[in-house]
Formats: structure tokens, C-alpha cells, sequence
């Protein structure tokens, strides 16, 4: 999902007056703009129709919602949101990191990628401890059933995400180089001491926070139904599934692209090689895509956890 700029600029060592001229240049990677293009292509040919089929699918033929419908509901529309802006990226990439589409849609699109991943984690986490309170307290958490609660929490996670992201309209501004227009993500923009501890900020309380929730919650209920002697087989199966997909949704597409931004965060402050710098910065691009891929994840997601979502 990524605004995978080439922030190599920035990425200088710190050069004594003697090697400033020969300080980290820019590196172009062929290799990352073909794998970007390519990659962000093919999310985009599956997740643009998987995602408009999922929300007909939950308009149109899966009523009476309940509140789990709900949450996926706001999921796959906040996918089609970031769905929408990858051929601006693809072409970003093609274009050999040339944004010619103007300061408003960098902004935009940058917006886009962010609000994607955050508001996609605190979703899966409501998601996940509606589930949870269900399993663990059926009788008690029959209320949580009811559609309007669900409302309530989508409601406000769309307003958090609104007013966690709003920053980024300063943060993230077009930069001129080398007759290039680059359109930086948060590790390569250029108020680098508030991007930084902003994007820790998010990283701590939008990321591993719901990460340990969401760990937790379907530890937990893995562990309750393995002792339920009158759980169904089926059901059984059916939350090992859903485990494992979110999981995997959190550990490979959320989890590298966090930590080698973090990594690439702090070598912009310390005095490491260039080399080292270029090989942290050149790993953290091929994660941005991983972070995409939790639009694949989703689309198995509603298929899985929906009760009659495959009909």
C-alpha cells in the first residue's frame, strides 16, 4: 500500500567537508521501480473488482446485517478508497519517481495509503474483540449483536482515523530534485524531527498496540474453544481459519513494513554508512507493497469469516 518514494536523498551520511560532494547520492533501482509497477498492478487487477463485488455483496444479498457484516462492510470500502489511487502510484514508479499530478493529490494519495493501513488495523482489531467478547461471553454480549453497535464503532474509528491522519496534509509536501518532483512518504519528508516522532506516535498507538489486542484476542479464543466439549467441529475450524488469516494479515503485511520504517526513521539521525542506509532504505521500499497486500488478505477475510458470504 505504499508511497514508496525514493527518499535516497535524504538518506546522506553525515559527510565531512571532503566527501560531501560523493555523500549518499541518489541510486536509481530499476530493479524496485519494475517491482513496484508490477506489484502495485496486480493488487490493483484483483482488489478494484474484489473489493466492489465484496460491498455488493454485503449491500445487496447479506441482509439483515449483523455487526461483524458491518465492520467488513467499512473494511472493503476503505480498501476500494486505496484501491483507487494505486495507478496514480503505479505510474509515480513507471515514471521513474517523477509525481506530475500536482502538491494536492501527492497529499492525497499519500493520505490515502495511511488512512488504508490504520483505519484496515483498528477495524480487524473492533473486528477481533467483537469476536472475542462473543466467544468468551455469549449470553452477556448477545447486545453486541445488534447492528447499531457496530455502527457506532465504525463511526467513531473513521473520525479517530480522520483526526490521527489530519497532519499529514503538512506534513507530506512535493519536493523539487534533480528536475524530479518527488512526492516523500513519512520517512522521507522534509520536517524530518516532527515526521518522526509522528510517525513513532502512530507506529506505537495505531500499530502494536492493536497488534498485542488482536494477538491476544484469538489466543484467547483459540484456547477457549479447544476446551469447549460442546463446540461443533465446523465452528472450530472455521475460527482456526480466521486466526490464522488475520494473523498473517498482521505479521507479514503490517508488522516488516513498521519495523523497517522505524529502522529507516532513526538512520536518518545516526552516523552509519551509506551503504548500510541504502540496503535499510532499498528493504523498507519492497516492504510498502507487503503493507498492500492486506487488501488480498481482506477480500479472503469476507469469505471466510462471513456466514454465508460464500453463497
Amino acid at each position: 500500500a505504499n508511497m514508496a518514494s525514493e527518499c535516497t536523498s535524504n538518506f546522506t551520511a553525515q559527510p565531512g567537508p571532503a566527501d560531501r560532494l560523493t555523500s549518499c547520492k541518489d541510486e536509481h533501482f530499476l530493479l524496485l521501480k519494475f517491482y513496484l509497477s508490477v506489484l502495485y498492478s496486480l493488487i490493483f487487477l484483483v482488489c478494484f473488482p474484489g473489493n466492489i463485488v465484496a460491498i455488493f455483496v454485503y449491500c445487496a444479498k447479506m441482509r439483515p446485517w449483523k455487526s461483524s457484516t458491518i465492520i467488513m462492510l467499512n473494511l472493503a470500502i476503505t480498501d476500494l478508497l486505496y484501491v483507487v489511487t494505486l495507478p496514480f502510484f503505479i505510474h509515480y514508479y513507471a515514471n521513474g519517481n517523477d509525481w506530475i499530478f500536482g502538491d494536492f493529490m501527492c497529499k492525497f494519495i499519500q493520505f490515502c495509503f495511511y488512512f488504508n493501513m490504520y483505519s484496515g488495523i483498528i477495524f480487524l482489531s473492533c473486528f477481533s474483540i467483537f469476536r472475542f467478547l462473543v466467544v468468551v461471553h455469549p449470553v452477556k454480549c448477545l447486545f453486541l449483536r445488534k447492528p447499531r453497535w457496530a455502527v457506532v464503532t465504525c463511526s467513531v474509528v473513521w473520525m479517530i482515523s480522520l483526526v490521527a491522519l489530519s497532519p499529514l496534509a503538512i506534513l507530506i509536501a512535493p519536493s523539487h530534485r534533480q528536475n524530479k518532483t518527488i512526492c516523500p512518504d513519512l520517512v522521507a519528508a522534509e520536517d524530518f524531527g516532527t515526521s518522526r516522532w509522528y510517525s513513532w506516535g502512530l507506529t506505537v498507538f495505531a500499530f502494536f498496540l492493536p497488534l498485542l489486542t488482536v494477538t491476544l484476542c484469538y489466543v484467547l479464543i483459540i484456547c477457549i474453544l479447544a476446551t469447549g466439549l460442546h463446540t461443533q467441529a465446523s465452528y472450530k475450524q472455521k475460527a482456526r481459519r480466521l486466526t490464522v488469516l488475520l494473523l498473517l494479515v498482521f505479521y507479514v503485511c503490517f508488522l516488516p513494513f513498521h519495523v523497517f520504517q522505524g529502522i529507516s526513521l532513526e538512520l536518518r539521525v545516526q552516523p552509519v554508512s551509506c551503504r548500510l542506509k541504502k540496503t535499510i532504505l532499498f528493504v523498507f521500499i519492497i516492504t510498502k507493497p507487503l503493507a498492500a497486500l492486506n487488501t488480498f488478505g481482506n477480500l479472503l477475510l469476507y469469505v471466510v469469516s462471513g456466514d454465508n458470504f460464500q453463497q
